[in-house]
Formats: C-alpha cells, sequence, structure tokens
C-alpha cells in the first residue's frame, strides 16, 4: 500500500474559546517517503521590512570613510564595521547594499522643503513621492510588503501585519502640510490606501492567535483570564499523541514560545495596572515603558506568525520621526533626534553611531530568532528576507543618499548572502526593492523610480 496523502495538513488550526492557533512546519505534513524540497509543503518565503528612522551616523561623509557601516571592500567577506558588528555571526545571511539614493524623498518644490521626515516613511517600502497633503487626499504608492501579501499572503490567516515600537494616533497635519498618515506608517495596500501600524503586543498577539471564534468568545476568554491555549488543550493533547519525536519536540517548543509571550504581555499588563506613574504613561496597558522590551516582544510576535504560516509578511517601524526618545541600553544619554543633528561634529556623530548600533543588535535578535527556528528542511533564516534600512542618510541635513540597506535570510535559496555590494552614484534605493520583489516572485519590471536590478 502505498502514502500518497499528507497525515497531517499544512493548513490544520486548532481551534478553541476565542482561539485559531495555527501549526508551524511538521514533517507530518509532507507526503511520506518525499523529500521536503520537492514537496508543495515547502514553505514560502516571508518577507519583513524593518524601517529605522533618523538615518545613520554611517552615512556621513566622516562615517563613510571612517567605514562605521559601508565597507571599503567589496563583493564577499567583507569587514563588518562599528554599527553592523551586532550582525557579524549572521555573516552568510547578510548582504550590505550601499551607495543608494532614496531620491523619492527629496522636495520636488519649494514648499515641500524641509519636510523630509514626513516624506522618509512614505518612500521607504513605495519608491513613490508622496503628495503633499493635509486632507484625506493622501497619495504615495503601494509597498513592497503589501504587493507580495496580496500575492503570497491571501491563503494565510493574516495576509499582513504591521507593528511599531512608538505611538502613531497623531492625525491631520503634522507639519510643512503634510498629513500624518506619511509619518504613520510605512505599509500602504494601494497609493490612496496607508495602513495602521499595532503599537499594542496584546492586539498583535490576538490579531494572530485571537481570531477564533466570535468577538463575545474572545472578550469572556479575556474576562476569565484564560490562556490562548486553555481551550485547545483535549487538542494539543490528541495532536501531540500522533507526532513521532522531532515533530512533537518542534510542536512543544512552538506552544511553549506562544504561551511565554502571552505570558510576558500578561505581566506588563499587571505591571502597568498596578503602577500609573509610568514613564509612558499615555501608552496602552499593554505596552513596556521599556523599547527594548517592547521591540523584542513585537519581534518575537513576528516570528511566531512566520513559524505558523499565520502570516508570511510584516512590518516593524523602529519609532517614529523627530522622536527623542533615549536608548540608554545604547550606552549614550542623547535623546535620538537630537543625536541625529550632529553639525558633522565626529564625536557627535559617534554618539549617534552608538544609538545605530543598539538598533541593529536589536535586528541581531530578530534575525537569532528566526535561525534558530526550524522550517521545512532548514530555518525561518533560510526561507525569509528581511529588509532593514531607513530613506534617510545623512540626518544632519535630512539628506536621502548613502541610505543604510541590509538584507538577511536566503529567501528561500533566491539570495546567497556574505556580500557587499557597492552601487554606482545615484543609484536609487528603488533598486533594491526591485531586486527583492523579483527574488521572492514578483513578476515586476520597475517599482517606483527603479532604474535596474542589484546583483543580490
Amino acid at each position: 500500500m502505498f502514502i500518497t496523502k499528507k497525515h497531517i495538513s499544512r493548513r490544520t488550526v486548532l481551534r478553541g474559546i476565542g482561539t485559531a492557533v495555527a501549526l508551524p512546519f511538521l514533517e507530518a505534513m509532507a507526503p511520506a517517503a518525499t523529500p521536503l524540497r520537492q514537496t508543495a509543503a515547502t514553505p514560502k518565503s516571508r518577507f519583513c521590512g524593518i524601517e529605522v528612522v533618523h538615518g545613520c551616523a554611517g552615512s556621513t561623509e566622516w562615517g563613510t570613510n571612517e567605514g562605521l557601516l559601508i565597507p571599503e571592500k567589496e563583493g564577499r567577506d567583507a569587514e563588518f564595521g562599528m554599527i553592523v558588528k551586532p550582525l557579524e555571526y549572521f555573516r552568510d545571511y547578510i548582504t550590505n547594499i550601499s551607495m543608494t539614493d532614496c531620491g523619492q524623498a527629496d522636495p520636488w518644490t519649494p514648499e515641500e522643503v524641509g519636510a523630509d521626515h514626513f516624506r522618509s516613511a512614505a518612500v521607504f517600502l513605495t519608491a513613490a513621492h508622496p503628495k503633499q497633503t493635509v486632507g484625506s487626499d493622501v497619495y504615495c504608492g503601494t509597498s513592497l510588503d503589501q504587493m507580495y501579501a496580496q500575492k503570497y499572503g491571501q491563503d494565510t490567516p493574516v495576509p499582513s501585519i504591521q507593528l511599531t515600537t512608538e505611538n502613531a494616533d497623531a492625525f491631520g497635519n503634522c507639519g510643512w502640510m503634510y498629513s500624518c498618515w506619511y509619518m504613520n506608517t510605512i505599509s500602504w495596500s494601494s497609493p490612496t490606501t496607508p495602513l495602521p501600524m499595532t503599537l499594542n503586543p496584546r492586539l498583535a498577539f490576538e490579531q494572530l492567535f485571537g481570531s477564533g471564534g466570535s468577538a463575545e468568545d474572545r472578550s469572556i476568554r479575556r474576562r476569565l483570564k484564560r490562556s490562548i491555549l486553555d481551550g485547545i488543550a483535549e487538542k494539543v493533547a490528541s495532536l501531540r499523541g500522533e507526532l513521532d519525536g522531532p515533530d512533537r519536540n518542534r510542536f512543544d517548543s512552538y506552544l511553549d514560545n506562544v504561551r511565554e509571550i502571552e505570558r510576558r504581555i500578561e505581566a506588563i499588563e499587571k505591571f502597568n495596572a498596578a503602577n500609573p506613574d509610568r514613564e509612558l504613561p499615555s501608552a496602552p496597558v499593554g505596552v513596556p515603558d521599556s523599547w527594548d522590551d517592547h521591540t523584542r516582544l513585537q519581534m518575537d510576535l513576528i516570528a511566531l506568525g512566520f513559524a505558523s504560516e499565520t502570516t508570511r509578511v510584516a512590518t516593524l517601524k523602529l519609532g517614529r520621526d523627530t522622536s527623542n526618545r533615549v536608548f540608554p541600553e545604547s550606552g549614550s544619554t542623547t535623546p535620538f533626534h537630537t543625536a541625529s543633528h550632529h553639525q558633522d561634529v565626529p564625536s557627535k556623530i559617534l554618539d549617534l553611531a552608538k544609538i545605530n548600533r543598539y538598533h541593529i543588535s536589536l535586528l541581531a535578535y530578530f534575525l537569532n530568532r528566526l535561525k534558530n527556528t526550524e522550517d521545512g528542511d532548514g530555518n525561518l533564516l533560510d526561507n525569509s528576507l528581511v529588509f532593514y534600512g531607513s530613506g534617510m542618510g545623512n540626518s544632519n541635513v535630512h539628506g536621502h543618499k548613502r541610505v543604510p540597506a541590509i538584507l538577511a535570510g536566503h529567501a528561500g535559496g533566491t539570495i546567497g548572502g556574505n556580500l557587499h555590494v557597492r552601487c554606482k552614484e545615484d543609484t536609487p534605493q528603488a533598486n533594491i526593492l526591485l531586486s527583492m520583489a523579483q527574488k521572492i516572485g514578483l513578476n515586476l519590471d520597475v517599482l517606483g523610480d527603479s532604474t535596474d536590478t542589484i546583483a543580490i
């Protein structure tokens, strides 16, 4: 007798009261005696776009000469400068692309001069120049993450998830006659449809794992303080009994991670509810005062969503433009926006570099989560493409030249890694977006102001 069908469907979801927990990829989901790489069950690439505001110290002329961000050597085995040093462990997964410009974020008319912060976020994944307006007639472009979600995210429970680490709830005119929407998000499902970003980890957790049942079911579960996993305990036990050793371990590890994140969110909510004198008094109760804790939690949620293919597409905005938040973990006590206006003084550029390096260390944390999560016949980092960068370069002059751009992951084997590509002068950042789009399966010949692809 030949076994030709999957033991467990790839789309199996364990449902309980207000719960819908999708499963990670298990070997039991592949046809018997068939290599995973030859099956339709091989996971599709995940895409994550991460925007950091205020550019980079390594994009200054002094920072470039010092190699803070941009390596001197091109090709393989290029050195990692001070800012990107935390990524050294992931060298085989890292593609550093330097010297590209985000020209669509430049002012096109005299009226637009000074509003670079308001355009940088909007341009980051769209490569489209945003319309200057404070009304509802916002206009930019469809972002790369949403192009991918529209093609490869429709068969997942959550086509895409948009997260942030700072309040982005301002509306109307945020300055220079630009709508706040342009700073509030980096995801656009169409040129006229900006997508809101989720600040509260509780809301993100419920979006990923609390979509089962009715709103009343979910309300009952939260009111009874029941875990997401409580309502599916019997189903978990039944399924676990059908799995072999490796699959069982993978299944247990995944559920442990779900429960651990839930515990962390509950602990934050409990602490904040009992301590009204918070550093962030206006933040939702589920948001920790610590930016480090908040960012790691948002990244962990993305990693879990990717592991179960609850979603294949995520964006994360690391802060709000013009934010003066202080990051003591970086070794700098200078507020972020203040540090970004360094007057090209080397000592002040190095102070900003400390903040940049700290942010990169959080990227390293995320990559570590992906690399240590099994996925098909590899790991999540093998099957993901993470784009980390900014629409701004030298923030002291609100410049958009030499913008930072780091790619991480193999995107299912389409990107090699351990590579530094130094582009020719005036190469648009949109060329990176177009190159990534083609590597993750989008049939595009042009994206925004792109002129060509880059060999990645």
